[in-house]
């Protein structure tokens, strides 16, 4: 088992496959021409099955695997082929463009759980926020892994000004359907122009759900990030992710890896680990994953306060989204 210097159990690990995506959300990816890593600096197919092995020696239980959009990655059937033979769950957060591609690869894997996503249900706003055609190939792969039978989550990233008035659509859509919608407060990165005015906070995303639905509280389970409600005799629910007005880092058992094989203890650290190089001079990754995580800080990377409206978000000191893993 893993654990840092609060107590915290750590047992899900994040891996990045690539910081290449086909769409280019401008809160995750600054610029249209980004200079994505070189392949030589990516982890490679065995590379990524050695630390993975490395990290369920250690107590992890479940994968997430996260890009920029995994699913662009060439190699991404083998690396999920690799995977798929070890004693950990495994799942998947893309952007659904590709899925049609890749869904028989998938099922074959055992992965029956997607985080997909999704920040407008309108096709103009859609190829504003994301600079890319794309919002009918998304829709029709999100409503086909859902007939298939895929646990499919909805993660939209909620900006005051830009999309809040579509909450309401959102939790519409989970009557008739089994999808569940996970509402997003805006955070910091590098390159994302982030300001406190800007973030729709949890409270406020309650207050509009209640303007026109009555709902429910559904009971959290350990690790839980999302705050969880149920509209009743809807087939799906819906959650918010309040990192920003109200953060969830006392329970937190996660750890990420970049696509260039640098350990994050926490989405908001700006100390890394670089696993990648150590392996490739032989190197025991045990102890330096356990130091990295004796590292982690109480709560959001040690880099803010709990008041986020006081935070500055050009004196954050970490990467973009994209190159984080989402």
């Amino acid at each position: 088992m893993i654990k840092d210097t609060y107590n915290r159990t750590h047992d899900y690990l994040r891996i990045s496959l690539t910081d290449v995506c086909n769409l280019r959300c401008f809160y995750c990816m600054p610029d249209e021409e980004y200079d994505f890593t070189p392949e030589t600096r990516l982890m490679q197919v065995d590379e990524i099955e050695h630390i993975a092995r490395t990290f369920i020696d250690l107590g992890i239980k479940k994968i997430r695997l996260t890009g920029g959009e995994p699913l662009a990655r060439k190699d991404v059937g083998e690396i999920l082929k690799r995977l798929a033979g070890l004693p950990v769950t495994l799942t998947m957060t893309t952007n659904a463009t590709l899925l049609h591609r890749y869904i028989d690869v998938l099922e074959k894997a055992g992965v029956r759980s997607l985080n997909i996503s999704l920040d407008t249900l309108k096709t103009e706003k859609f190829l504003w926020m994301t600079r890319r055609k794309q919002f009918r190939m998304a829709l029709d792969n999100i409503n086909m892994a859902i007939e298939r039978g895929f646990h499919v989550k909805i993660n939209a990233v909620v900006m005051k000004g830009l999309n809040d008035n579509e909450i309401t659509d959102f939790v519409k859509w989970t009557k008739d359907t089994p999808v569940h919608v996970r509402f997003i407060e805006f955070m910091p990165f590098n390159g994302n122009k982030w300001t406190s005015n800007q973030v729709f906070t949890w409270q406020e995303m309650l207050e509009t759900i209640g303007s026109e639905y009555r709902f429910e509280r559904l009971e959290a389970k350990p690790n839980d990030t999302a705050k969880k409600y149920r509209v009743p005799g809807h087939r799906g629910t819906f959650a918010v992710i309040s990192t920003m007005s109200a953060p969830f880092c006392s329970g937190c058992n996660r750890m990420r890896l970049t696509a260039d094989g640098k350990m994050k203890n926490c989405l908001f650290s700006k100390g890394e680990t670089d696993l990648l190089s150590a392996l490739r001079r032989g190197e025991d990754l045990e102890p330096l994953i356990r130091e990295n995580v004796l590292r982690k800080a109480k709560g959001l990377g040690g880099q803010m306060d709990e008041d986020f409206k006081k935070l500055d978000g050009d004196k954050i000191d970490n990467r973009s989204m994209i190159s984080i893993g989402g």
